[in-house]
């Protein structure tokens, strides 16, 4: 009797220890992530700018639910990556985000924050593995820019220097009557002509009529005539025979002789052929070296 009394008790407390069982393991898996007492905080330390402590607060979630985290390994991720600036932490909290919510409508986004970790930890690399041919070659570009327009500065600053700068009177040249556009503007200053002087006071009772002075045109050998600067901006190109010859100073370049000696920077290559005996290259010009100029 007392043996069919105890197996019925026995029955009904492992009833209970299974309700009870059941009772706790649903607890701990639908009790959402977001209500832990520690994401919470973490949240609220972020908010304020303590970020290694709102990093901890999330690492404590992490620890305590491991596998049903994936707000925090996301939470943990952007601190590490935006604030600790440690990528290759912050890559392993995003992939397992991906891992746990694959599916998610973020993934798309942390995908992009695991592409701009492996960025931030390639610029830590010495040799810079993320510049590409293009990048080297768009920057190459423009320094040859930068130099040309240096180049460009330094003749019209060498321009102003010699006076070219001056507007002089522009007229049209006496040879060319009818105005042709082809006749180049000339700078005429005329010559002040003599006072004629007025005739010596004496006893004469002949009053003198006021003479007027004739205009005097300058002799064409005496004309002082100046070319406009528009005409004498433009270098002329001197003669094969000239022998001149050219020392190289600081910034000099086979581009800048052109350009101040025959007016086009496309004529360097003139200048590099008559020095081939001592340039190697186009870029080997050293100070104080005599380059002769065709």
């Amino acid at each position: 009797m007392r043996k069919r009394l105890n197996i019925p008790a026995l029955f009904a407390l492992g009833a209970l220890l299974l309700a009870a069982g059941c009772e706790r393991g649903e607890s701990l898996t639908f009790s959402s992530e977001t209500d832990e007492a520690d994401y919470r905080q973490g949240q609220q330390l972020s908010k304020q700018g303590r970020n290694q402590e709102a990093l901890n607060a999330y690492l404590k979630v992490i620890a305590k639910r491991d596998e049903t985290a994936p707000e925090s390994h996301l939470e943990a991720g952007l601190i590490l990556l935006r604030h600790v600036k440690d990528p290759i932490a912050a890559i392993y909290h995003f992939r397992k985000y991906l891992e746990l919510q694959p599916n998610s409508r973020q993934a798309v986004y942390v995908l992009g924050l695991i592409d701009t970790a492996k960025r931030e930890f390639a610029r830590t690399l010495p040799a810079a593995p993320l510049e590409s041919q293009a990048e080297r070659l768009e920057t190459q570009d423009q320094i040859d820019r930068l130099l040309r327009e240096n180049d460009q500065l330094k003749a019209e600053l060498t321009a102003v220097h010699a006076g070219v700068a001056a507007a002089p009177v522009r007229t049209r040249a006496a040879v060319d009557p009818a105005g042709s556009s082809d006749t180049p503007m000339i700078s005429i200053t005329p010559s002040t002509p003599d006072p004629v002087p007025a005739p010596a006071a004496d006893d004469s009772p002949i009053t003198y009529a006021p003479v007027e002075a004739a205009p005097v045109e300058a002799p064409p050998t005496t004309q002082r005539a100046t070319l406009s600067s528009a005409t004498r901006s433009a270098p002329t190109k001197p003669s094969a025979g000239a022998g001149r010859r050219h020392t190289v100073t600081k910034g000099d370049t086979l581009f800048s002789l052109a350009q101040k000696y025959y007016g086009s920077r496309s004529k360097w290559r003139d200048i590099f052929e008559a020095n081939r005996d001592v340039l190697p290259s186009q870029n080997s010009l050293r100070l104080g070296m005599e380059l002769r100029i065709p």
